[in-house]
């Protein structure tokens, strides 16, 4: 059986999602396929309040398609972000307010969960998008006209674009023999949420020690208690001894690790531990295929940049073919989506790679130089207010 779309997304992760409702939204004729099973989620489950903080572009972005509506009553403003040097005797404590750049928020945060459902939302009042889940992509074959792609359920779609969605180990990318340049930080990062005893008032802290940062980033209340999720950065070693701990002594840790800045902090959900590296993609395209988000460009989470990051992939591609005539997925059409996206991605790569070495770094000297970077930042108002555009995509 052939059957026939305009587009196919393969992977339904929070890129692939916000692609589908996207290009559905602007009319094109829309299949996305997810390899994960649908299941009822245990108790467990249910208490995984993962987040993303969506910046400023992004927010608008999904408000354009539709989206932001759906999801704006659960979100939480970052107004303040607020970056703590914890490594010498004294906290040196600088904030950096969104109202020095704008009328609005620097961004806000969003349980996963939430955008999820919001996004489902969307794509079922779209009658020109399916979704399908449990089912993967097992080969694709492209001509200068079309792509094919073969499914795991014995299907075949035909399409004019393919926008591979499949992850930082993608078959697709694996396929087209597209080359990755990868680079391993020798860090793990643990997301969990927790409640707290001071209210974070909107505010997003970074906590900079030994091994990477360690940020805070608000959320709603959590049973009247105010909450916040925890990214957490350190030596991959140390985080396989820390994920083990009794919830006591794990609590008491974190709570030293965040150098009490929002008071006693309490765990609320489970860890999730993933490894820390970057990635860049030689090229974000082949002969009828784009590449998005992780398939494209990995960063470290340090600054909201990297489902920001993929956003922007989304919204540029779609500019492109929403301009492209009648051949959405031509070699023109992906060239330029290559041309425009590949350097902003470098340039965060790299970013943020550096920013992280410069985090991690242990010893009296360069903890003085890190000290001493942050308050010149902070001092000298025009690059303060040029390196914050920067940050949440405004440059």
């Amino acid at each position: 059986m052939i059957e026939r779309k305009e587009i196919v997304i393969s992977g339904g992760g929070l890129a692939g999602l916000i692609a589908a409702a996207a290009f559905g939204n602007s009319g094109y004729k829309v299949l996305c396929i997810d390899p994960k099973k649908s299941k009822n989620k245990s108790q467990q489950e249910n208490l995984d309040m993962r987040t993303t903080a969506y910046l400023q572009p992004s927010q608008i972005f999904l408000q354009k398609i539709g989206v932001w509506q759906l999801v704006d009553g659960s979100s939480a403003p970052l107004k303040t972000m607020r970056i703590i040097d914890a490594a010498g005797k004294k906290l040196t404590v600088k904030d950096f307010n969104s109202s020095d750049i704008s009328g609005t928020p620097f961004g806000w945060n969003v349980r996963n969960s939430d955008m999820r459902a919001g996004l489902l939302a969307k794509i079922k009042t779209l009658p020109n998008v399916k979704f399908e889940m449990g089912l993967s992509t097992l080969s694709t074959t492209t001509r200068s006209g079309m792509a094919r792609v073969s499914l795991s359920n014995g299907h075949i779609v035909d399409c004019s674009l393919l926008i591979a969605a499949d992850g930082r180990d993608s078959s697709i990318r694996t396929q087209a023999g597209v080359a990755v340049k990868y680079t391993d930080f020798d860090q793990s990062a643990l997301s969990f949420s927790v409640t707290h005893e001071v209210p974070h008032n909107n505010i997003s802290t970074e906590v900079h020690k030994t091994g990477g940062p360690f940020t805070l980033v608000p959320l709603p209340d959590f049973e009247g208690k105010p909450c916040s999720a925890i990214v957490w950065m350190d030596n991959s070693e140390n985080m396989d001894q820390l994920k083990s701990l009794p919830n006591t002594v794990f609590d008491n840790l974190i709570t030293e690790r965040s150098g009490g800045v929002l008071g006693k902090l309490t765990s609320i959900t489970y860890c999730n531990k993933w490894p820390i590296v970057s990635q860049l993609t030689d090229y974000f395209y082949a002969e009828r295929t784009a590449f998005i988000a992780e398939t494209a460009h990995v960063v470290p989470p340090i600054g909201a940049q990297g489902l920001n990051l993929s956003i922007g992939d989304i919204e540029a591609l779609l500019q492109l073919t929403d301009s492209s005539a009648n051949d959405i997925g031509s070699l023109k059409v992906l060239k330029k989506y290559h041309q425009i996206r590949r350097p902003i991605a470098q340039s965060r790569v790299i970013g943020v790679g550096l920013l992280n070495r410069a985090s991690k770094v242990e010893g009296t000297m360069a903890t003085h130089a890190r000290a001493m970077g942050l308050n010149a930042i902070h001092k000298i108002k025009p690059l303060r207010h040029v390196l914050m555009q920067l940050g949440i995509g405004l440059r």
